[in-house]
């Protein structure tokens, strides 16, 4: 559970920091390499990219916090949150692929279906733990 949690923590962290603290940055060259994932989807809104930096370090907390506690009732809420939100993200991005290299297409989706797929693993995992591994 700990290692999916970190995994999540690093992407939230990565993606967060740069969105937030390089916003143009972020738009012309997400998610590097040579990509461009968010450029694709114009215009630049430097407001609107530094708001989602701030939602993706946001959910990098609660995903360390959870990683260490391991709290029952953070794991749940926290993990539904953000299988909601990266559902409902990944659901834009299926319907905006126009542009995009069929690398491109492949490589986005696969990040957020992997993303989403740790998620429920370890939503799953910290509903099924033996009662001994069980905090609040």
């Amino acid at each position: 559970m700990r290692a999916g949690l970190a995994v999540l923590c690093l992407a939230s962290l990565s993606t967060g920091a740069w969105a937030f603290l390089a916003p143009r940055s972020f738009y012309a060259d997400f998610p590097g390499a040579g990509r461009t994932w968010v450029s694709l989807l114009p215009p630049f809104n430097e407001h609107l990219t530094t708001d989602v930096g701030g939602f993706y370090l946001a959910f990098a907390l609660l995903f360390g916090w959870a990683a260490i506690t391991l709290a029952r009732s953070l794991l749940s809420a926290l993990l539904t949150a953000y299988v909601i939100s990266s559902v409902l993200h990944l659901g834009y991005h299926l319907a905006h692929l126009d542009g995009y290299s069929a690398l491109d297409k492949v490589g986005q989706t696969l990040t957020f279906a992997v993303l989403i797929a740790i998620a429920l693993a370890v939503l799953v995992l910290s509903v099924r733990r033996p009662a001994g591994l069980r905090r609040r």
